[in-house]
């Protein structure tokens, strides 16, 4: 995974730049649906699985590879073609892995955190899943394990097939006419991220709208339903970790709770949010019922809270950064202290901004750590041999946090009426 880290190296700079461009563009047209907390959420959510890709932290029961050596029909020649075949069947892939995963509860789990945010841009398509340790799916490409498709070929379209997933979460484009017949347009994934009764589960394809006009799940965007984005079960916290296994954990109490045996066995297979009989009355859950009048989460938020939570993720995005640049010469036990790092770093500052009291217990935590880290390597995993005054930087960077984390927790959370921004 050391190739995808280098990859994500050019691609998350990129990512950033093109959601800055976008809240600008917003706010020139005063239509601004970038919200600094959401955003943060997005690109923090987005690097939780970046890191846990790059560090493969998850498991193939049957691998492609193995897959091509037991039953190609051909062996094909990675050249331009191939390529193209790949794309098409990766395409084909895609929106049955998607389509599955909204249609099936158990599967949802791993799905819901790409549709929690409550607003429609570029940064909300990096909310991707870590809840994904298993990875069953792979026998949807035995077509191209059939015709012969090397490994090589599908690992490197792969990545490229979801990356070109990025630019149609806006809603700053419009239709786009005759590629509205062929490819996946921002009109088509409103639709699909949208929670109307006319338009959920709708349009599972990634970048091929067809799919979707074969298999009976196409909606166009109606002018007369303007989408409404989130899930009917909302989040209700900016904290990517908790957002990953909120539906996993209803479905373990809903299995507990049940009497009927039948009932916690087919839980996990039964369609997405199905929960048995009288439970909703029994262990109610927070649901949208009117998509029109429902409050949207965390939209007032203080200056300086909001300023804190960009400085986080800049940080944060810095030393992942140093991580996918430095993973071929950091050990592996070192490389997953350093991915827990990470993952702990993201939890303590999301639960803050959720104005959570315990997320000082997180910081401590997370400053013990670190510096236990920076004692036991003499350094931060090698930093200090290319810039020796690192270890001070670091040292510095997480007192100020611990102490901004009790700063909030001990004076901003209990102020009534802070100065607070639309963010």
């Amino acid at each position: 995974m050391e190739e995808y880290g280098k990859i994500l190296i050019i691609a998350m700079p990129l990512f950033a730049v093109l959601i800055i461009i976008e809240k600008l563009y917003g706010i020139y047209k005063g239509e601004d649906n970038v919200p600094v907390m959401d955003a943060v959420s997005s690109i923090s959510s987005g690097i939780t699985n970046a890191v846990k890709d790059v560090l493969g932290l998850s498991i193939t029961f049957i691998s492609y590879d193995w897959m091509v050596s037991k039953i190609a029909l051909f062996t094909l020649e990675p050249n331009a073609v191939t390529y193209i075949v790949a794309f098409i069947i990766i395409d084909f892939y895609g929106y049955w892995n998607h389509r599955i995963a909204h249609q099936v509860n158990f599967f949802w789990n791993k799905h819901a955190i790409h549709h929690s945010s409550e607003e429609f841009n570029l940064a909300c398509a990096l909310r991707q899943s870590i809840a994904t340790f298993i990875n069953l799916f792979t026998f949807i490409l035995i077509p191209a394990a059939l015709i012969g498709v090397p490994a090589k070929v599908i690992i490197i379209t792969l990545p490229i097939q979801l990356f070109l997933q990025f630019w149609y979460h806006t809603k700053h484009i419009k239709k786009m006419g005759f590629l509205e017949k062929i490819l996946v347009t921002p009109s088509h994934h409103r639709v699909h991220h949208a929670i109307n009764p006319e338009y959920i589960d709708k349009n599972h394809a990634q970048i091929f709208i067809i799919w979707d006009k074969w298999f009976g799940t196409f909606q166009e965007e109606l002018a007369s339903v303007p989408p409404v984005f989130g899930i009917t079960r909302p989040a209700e916290t900016w904290n990517p970790i908790k957002i990953n296994f909120q539906h996993l954990n209803l479905l373990i109490l809903d299995a507990w709770r049940s009497n009927n045996w039948k009932d916690k066995f087919t839980i996990w297979f039964k369609p997405t949010g199905w929960r048995p009989e009288n439970f909703e009355e029994k262990y109610p859950v927070n649901k949208i019922i009117n998509v029109y009048d429902f409050q949207k989460y965390g939209t007032e938020n203080s200056k300086a809270l909001t300023y804190w939570a960009i400085t986080q993720t800049v940080f944060t995005l810095l030393i992942v950064g140093y991580l996918f640049d430095s993973i071929g010469s950091i050990s592996l036990t070192n490389t997953l202290i350093y991915g827990f790092f990470i993952l702990t770093t993201i939890y303590s500052y999301t639960e803050l901004m959720d104005k959570n009291k315990n997320a000082i217990y997180w910081e401590t935590i997370r400053m013990i750590l670190g510096v236990v880290i920076l004692i036991y390597l003499g350094g931060w995993f090698g930093l200090n041999t290319i810039a020796p005054i690192s270890t001070y930087i670091i040292i510095t960077y997480l007192l100020l946090s611990w102490a901004m984390s009790i700063y909030f927790v001990s004076f901003e959370f209990k102020v009534s009426k802070p100065e607070f921004i639309n963010s």
